[in-house]
Formats: structure tokens, sequence, C-alpha cells
């Protein structure tokens, strides 16, 4: 069912919002009558604090210099989101992502991950002004240790990266819409149209049905994981042979995609290298192995993800 991305900058007040929006919608679907084939949904609330993901991985200050240049502590606590969210998210159940999801190439993945499910989903922008946001951090700082634990401040250096790195969500991109934003004098979410977007008051849940004229054939495990291993090593040879005709620069955009579709990687300001590339097709192949990507969109969502990590190192 669908998945709600909450996002904002760090100390915005996003945990209260994902836990308004919880108690609303566990309210909400308990009043249903029995018979509603809304009245059996679940609502899980997956967050940093909820997977025990400490505020530490996105401080790069006590990160080694092999950490910060990759972002692999960020990166990892990522895979464990992405995998949390995996593991629940279906049509009996509502999943709400509480964090800072600042990235568009990651949200961007997390709307893969709904349509693959077909499912709907929605962002919620928690749109604090950074001068009070920051304000909020300040204070817990100042109280050393005696706030709540999904609470607890970022350090301020790394609680500015954080806002400097951050990725406004955009409502006219289909993985930022439907967009809801929350300001903070605002006394609740705009939960009602939340619940209509996603789900509707008809007497039954909305379903993302895909094009009836374009729906294949499931794959075997067997065929699924050579299309899987050939569509993302053909994105690989793509890169290869720009960096092999531009050596030694970084940056720049590569179209990997053919003459009927346009799939741009947009590369690292530093070059980056096989090894890498290949650890990340790697990364990318285990998390999608048990058929988690239909194959008409493995090259699609490979994009994605390469974008994702290239913007987070």
């Amino acid at each position: 069912m669908p998945l709600i991305i909450v996002t904002g900058y760090p100390s915005s007040g996003k945990t209260h919002r994902a836990t308004q929006l919880q108690d609303y919608l566990t309210s909400k679907i308990s009043s249903l009558p029995s018979g509603s084939p809304s009245s059996s949904l679940r609502v899980h609330l997956i967050s940093d604090h909820t997977l025990a993901i400490s505020r530490n991985v996105y401080n790069l200050s006590t990160k080694t210099q092999h950490e910060r240049s990759n972002n692999a502590s960020e990166k990892d606590a990522r895979a464990t989101i992405y995998a949390a969210v995996k593991r629940v998210l279906s049509d009996k159940d509502i999943v709400i992502l509480d964090g800072a999801n600042y990235i568009k190439g990651w949200r961007y993945q997390l709307y893969c991950e709904a349509k693959a499910v077909r499912t709907m989903h929605c962002v919620v922008h928690v749109g604090t002004a950074v001068e009070k946001a920051r304000s909020v951090n300040e204070e817990r700082l100042a109280k050393d240790g005696e706030v709540k634990e999904e609470d607890l401040p970022y350090e301020k250096e790394c609680w500015e990266n954080l806002v400097y790195r951050y990725e406004e969500p955009n409502g006219f991109t289909r993985w930022d819409s439907p967009l809801f934003t929350v300001v903070w004098e605002d006394k609740q979410p705009p939960c009602e149209a939340i619940w209509e977007s996603l789900v509707g008051s008809e007497n039954g849940k909305k379903v993302v049905r895909p094009n009836q004229a374009t729906v294949l054939k499931a794959p075997s495990s067997e065929d699924y994981l050579y299309e899987l291993d050939k569509a993302t090593q053909g994105i690989l040879n793509k890169i290869l042979e720009w960096a092999k005709d531009h050596p030694g620069e970084g940056g720049g955009e590569v179209n990997v995609g053919d003459a009927t579709e346009e799939l741009v990687v947009d590369l690292p300001a530093n070059p980056i290298g096989l090894p890498a590339l290949q650890r990340l097709r790697r990364q990318f192949i285990s998390l999608n192995r048990r058929d988690a990507v239909p194959v008409k969109r493995i090259k699609e969502s490979f994009v994605g993800y390469l974008n994702d990590a290239f913007e987070a190192a």
C-alpha cells in the first residue's frame, strides 16, 4: 500500500509530523467498517531511530578519509533503510518513512520501489525555515543529553553540511508528486488530503496499474538474473567508453539509454574508476536479485541508483 516519504531539514520536526500521520492513519483505519477493503491496512513508521541508526553516520568529521570520500556510512544507512522499506511495503501496508531523505536520487529510488509493487506514494515536505531548524538543533545541543533519543541533536558542522546538501522536493517531478508541505505553525499535516490521495474514500484502495499493453510475462529467476547482469554491465560499458574519450576528467553527463529512451548518468566531480563502478553494480544486483525491479525498468532503476551514489560522494 502507499509509501509516505517525509523530508525536510534536520531538526525541522519531521519525527513529530510522522508520528502525527501515524496516529491519524491508525485511527482512520480503525474507524472504517469491517467490510471495507482498507480496514485491514497496517501502518509502519520507519526511521533512523526505529532502525537504531546513529546520528553519527552523517557526521563526516568523525570518519576516516576513505569513509569521507565515499560517504560509506551514509550509504550503508540508506541500504538498511531501503531494505526495511522493501520488507514491509505491500498491498496491505502503509509505510511512513521518517528521515531527511534529502537527496533527490534517493527519493527517486524509493518512488521506483513503490511503482515496482504497484502502489501509491507521496512526499510530505516539512517546510520549517532553516533559521528555526538551526535554533532547535542548538537548543538540543545545549541540553547536553537531556533530550529523548529520537530528538538527539546533530553536531553543528554535520547539521550545516546536511542543510547545504539538501535538495528540496519539486512537485513537478513525478517522484516528488503528490507533494504536501507542512510549515512550523501548522497544528497537523494535511492528513485527510494525504489519505484521499493515497487510499481514497470509494470503499477501496487506490492501485497503481501498469499499462496493460506493455505488461510482460514474468521471467524465471535465471532469466531475470541474466537480464539484471546484462543491463547493468551495458550501462557500465557506456560510462567506461565515455571515460576513455575524456581521460582524467570528472563530472559530465553520459547518456546510457538507446534510441528510444534517454537515461543520463551524472558523473561525480572526481573521476571514477572501474573498481568503484563494479562495486556499485554488485551492490545494486545484490539489492535487486530477487526480482525486485521489473525487467523493463532495470536500466532506469540502476541509473537512479548510480546518480544517488554519485550525488552523495
